[in-house]
């Protein structure tokens, strides 16, 4: 058996005639093609209000930027994150503050959220990691409580569910990544959700300088007549990335079912398995299964054993509040430090198929 890889990057066969297309036009910024895949993304999977941007780290600030978080405020956030998730928070003189985790999920604590609320904090920022969507309805209870804004990284999280609502239409600011692995790749991308068309218009003007397009023609002398307001940014995602996107979005719930599909035969095969503890799952919401996690013991063995069989196991994203930038470890995250001990990921994506995943099985079951 060939090695099979943690992460692979899909691209569809309508790929190289879309970008080409693109290409030949010489219309490589945004563009129309861009609002083509904004539309289309909300058309096929529901999201509400969809910005495109060139990354998921320009999504999280942007979110950052229009719910007001500013110098001394505070987001409360899970260490269980690519460290994208804090840069933004400081990037905008804000503070980070880290509540734990449920162990059984790898995402935010509820009751750990209320215990880090203070009359500095602004926002609650949950991620869903591996794809699984995390308590959302009593996160938004206690933000309700405390007038508190969501922003949630999605970036792990395109096409999950929560109640049957799609992800991306739930909350204020919804983020995701179309970064070279995720579900939906274009290079890099991203896209920020809003639930209001205020912060939607907003976003669309800061996303390019802070210049509002649609009301700017160009004058005579063929320079744009604007006055910029507010601080905006470099964000916008370009034509030919969007091309990709668009491309890639054809057959996309086929291929998230076919995904749910073999983490369903890995959830029958391996909740027997001594030495595995696979996480915790409720029937309310789908994950997108970005990631396929479960805690294990003796790790690197584990990783020995499938390594020595051409399959990658790895860790994903050990908590980010380890770096200097965000103050070290937080000694109060309990459940934090037992999901670093033992969590552990295995394929799962498009090349993966029921013989690759029977293969998967096969090694695991044999014992490390």
């Amino acid at each position: 058996m060939e090695q099979i890889n943690l992460f692979n990057t899909f691209i569809h066969p309508d790929a190289l005639h879309q970008v080409a297309n693109v290409l030949d036009s010489t219309f490589l910024s945004e563009g129309e093609i861009v609002s083509q895949f904004e539309r289309k993304i909300e058309t096929d999977l529901g999201l509400q209000n969809c910005v495109a941007l060139n990354s998921g780290t320009s999504a999280l600030h942007l979110a950052l930027v229009l719910a007001g978080v500013s110098q001394g405020d505070e987001v409360i956030l899970p260490a269980q994150t690519f460290v994208a998730t804090g840069l933004v928070i400081v990037q905008q003189g804000a503070v980070p503050v880290f509540a734990d985790i449920d162990y059984r999920t790898g995402n935010i604590s509820v009751e750990s959220v209320k215990k880090k609320i203070t009359s500095k904090t602004k926002a609650i920022l949950p991620v869903h990691w591996g794809g699984y969507p995390c308590d959302m309805d009593e996160i938004y209870s206690i933000a309700k409580e405390h007038g508190l804004l969501i922003i949630e990284d999605a970036a792990h999280a395109l096409g999950a569910t929560y109640k049957e609502k799609p992800v991306g239409s739930i909350s204020d600011f919804t983020c995701f990544s179309f970064q070279a692995i995720k579900h939906l790749a274009t290079g890099d991308g991203g896209a920020l959700c809003t639930k209001t068309k205020t912060d939607f218009e907003k976003a669309i003007t800061k996303r390019w300088f802070g210049i509002d397009r649609t009301h700017s023609p160009v004058s005579e002398l063929g320079e744009r007549s604007y006055n910029i307001k507010e601080l905006g940014y470099k964000y916008h995602m370009n034509n030919y990335t969007a091309a990709l996107g668009l491309a890639n979005l054809n057959g996309f719930k086929e291929r998230l079912e076919k995904r749910i599909a073999t983490a369903n035969y890995y959830r029958r095969e391996l909740k027997k398995v001594d030495g595995i503890d696979l996480f915790d799952y409720q029937e309310d919401r789908q994950s997108a299964y970005w990631l396929f996690g479960f805690h294990v013991q003796r790790r690197r063995d584990f990783i020995k054993a499938l390594r020595s069989k051409n399959i990658v196991a790895s860790v994903v994203h050990q908590r980010i509040d380890r770096n200097d930038i965000f103050g070290g470890i937080k000694k109060d995250l309990v459940n934090q430090a037992r999901f670093d001990g033992t969590q552990i990921h295995i394929p799962i994506h498009d090349e993966i198929d029921l013989e690759k995943a029977t293969y998967i099985v096969e090694i695991i079951k044999n014992g490390w």
